[in-house]
């Protein structure tokens, strides 16, 4: 058994055979030509072959991943007719006298490099998409069809990359994943195939390419990254058994899935999703979850040497905004301290972190860190539905400095004429019994509250969270703490704020007529949690 390590992009088990992609890579050669003009007419006919190519899969993706997945092919027929990549054509062309095929590969070649080459991962996985629409310019020159497979049998896939392209023209009804040497997470083709529910692997590296070869048996593991050729016979059967259990999963995923969170007594509720970073939005989708309602800013920070720029901080939230479509994304602000320390902040050595300079403490006392986060996040609230959460807050004067500090920043981008939404919600996490217990002081300077359980529970109850001696004495459902997110609910819709609840105690589905009899408006959990969670509601029955 050889054992292959890469990055899972969709997450789901999938045993076959191996079959590899044949690319019909034209031969480009330089050929000097007398008649300019032809030339350029065959350009032409290219390009109005491959619009048309293009046109068919933007149908078909449009049938199988939906409208915003599918506009990457308007995207690619729309950079079919940029003025600058055929004014490049057009020159190499006239200029040196060449055939069509050699102008269209060195154009590639140059703008490819150049978008490879920019620091902003969008732009740099951009460079895929040139090559794509410039090999597919070139197989209409050429007369060449698109690449193909060796078998007729449900086969996993392995190839150096696919284009986006190549990746929606695979059958589905053949295909049990695909593997990928290369490749990038923020390509289309990794967002294609989570949206196509294909288990997938990329980045396995060159070696892997070498010694895979059509018919050989593999298992596919999108959930590690992990591709186990010739596999033995315990890693077979143990992997066998999860793909199994994922298979049952699944089907209740689609017993579930486009269902209403509604009790069966007519109340509805939202049941949105927690991450971590922007690689969890294919999790989120997968699992049908009506929003995101915790998105952990401080990965952006952990993942870093140094402060992330307003950016780099831009660019995610942009990116987890634009793949929501228009569903509501409540981001933290960033929560470092306690138990998430970040070396390059230089935060003093505390001796009980928990309670000390932390999450919003931070963002009061430095705020051109927060002023930095808030300026991404407000550049970024035009691309969906925002609202922006804040840690940690244990006063009044707290949420009105900070609301000071939010009014200050988008007045600054008024003035630099830096567009934002007006429409973005404000809003607190509950989780210091001094927030619930002046929840009413609180309610009319936000939108929503929203119940970081874990924290309220280790506040509450005097027991620190990281010590695991003290796990006997935790009672998440102590009358104490049950009674602080009733106080809240009923402040906060006494004042026209809504409330959620972000803690793991949201995903306790022991607790969910509870909290729904509360008044609690919307509960955020584990993307798995999400049709747990939803099955619980649809039995309840609130009017007994």
């Amino acid at each position: 058994m050889i054992t292959y390590n890469g990055k899972g992009v969709y997450g789901a088990i999938a045993i076959g055979h191996v079959s590899v992609y044949k690319r019909q890579d034209a031969a480009v050669t330089r050929i000097e030509i007398t008649d300019k003009e032809a030339e350029l007419k065959r350009v032409e006919d290219a390009k109005a072959k491959a619009t048309e190519q293009l046109q068919a899969i933007y149908d078909k993706a449009l049938k199988e991943v939906g409208e915003e997945n599918a506009a990457i092919f308007e995207v690619h027929m729309m950079m079919l007719e940029d003025d600058d990549y055929n004014d490049s054509i057009k020159n190499i062309i006239e200029a040196e006298s060449v055939n069509a095929e050699y102008a269209v590969s060195i154009t590639s070649d140059n703008f490819s490099e150049m978008f490879a080459a920019m620091d902003d991962s969008y732009f740099q996985a951009r460079a895929a998409d040139i090559k794509d629409i410039s090999n597919r310019l070139i197989a209409c020159l050429s007369n060449n069809d698109s690449g193909s497979t060796s078998s007729d049998e449900k086969v996993i896939i392995c190839a150096d990359d696919l284009a986006p392209s190549e990746t929606v023209s695979l059958d589905k009804e053949k295909v049990l994943a695909f593997v990928t040497a290369f490749g990038s997470s923020n390509s289309h083709t990794a967002i294609l195939a989570r949206n196509m529910n294909i288990p997938a692997i990329i980045g396995v590296g060159e070696e892997f390419l070498k010694s895979i070869k059509d018919g050989d048996f593999a298992i596919v593991d999108g959930f590690t990254g992990e591709v186990f050729v010739d596999p033995d016979e315990d890693t077979l059967a143990k992997l066998t058994k999860k793909q199994q259990d994922d298979i049952a999963k699944k089907k209740l995923l689609q017993d579930l899935k486009g269902k209403e969170n509604i009790t069966l007594d007519g109340k509805k509720i939202d049941i949105f999703a927690n991450i971590g970073s922007v690689d969890n939005i294919g999790a989120v989708l997968l699992n049908d979850a009506g929003g995101i309602g915790l998105f952990r800013s401080e990965f952006l920070y952990l993942e870093n040497d140094d402060y992330p720029t307003e950016e780099q901080q831009f660019e995610a939230y942009k990116k987890v905004l634009e793949s929501m479509a228009g569903k509501k994304v409540i981001i933290r602000t960033l929560d470092i301290g306690a138990d998430k320390q970040v070396g390059y902040f230089n935060l003093d050595k505390e001796e009980n972190p928990a309670m000390g300079i932390r999450a919003i403490r931070i963002c009061l006392t430095r705020q051109d860190i927060f002023r930095t986060q808030l300026r991404a996040l407000y550049r970024a609230s035009v691309y969906g539905h925002l609202g922006i959460m804040f840690p940690m807050i244990t006063s009044v004067s707290e949420v009105k400095k900070i609301m000071e500090i939010c009014d200050s920043v988008r007045a600054d981008m008024r003035v630099q004429d830096i567009p934002f939404a007006e429409n973005v919600e404000h809003g607190i996490m509950i989780e210091t019994p001094a927030a619930a217990i002046i929840s009413d002081q609180l309610a009319p300077l936000v939108n929503f509250f929203s119940v970081g359980t874990n924290d309220l529970t280790q506040y509450t109850l005097a027991c620190d969270r990281q010590n695991p001696k003290i796990e006997p004495f935790v009672d998440t459902h102590h009358e104490a703490i049950l009674r602080l997110i009733k106080m809240a609910a009923e402040n906060a819709h006494k004042h026209g704020a809504w409330i959620g609840i972000c803690g793991e105690l949201g995903a306790d589905t022991t607790l969910t007529e509870t909290f729904l009899r509360m008044g609690i408006d919307e509960l955020s959990v584990s993307p798995s949690f999400v049709l747990k969670v939803r099955d619980q509601v649809r039995k309840l029955d609130l009017s007994k």
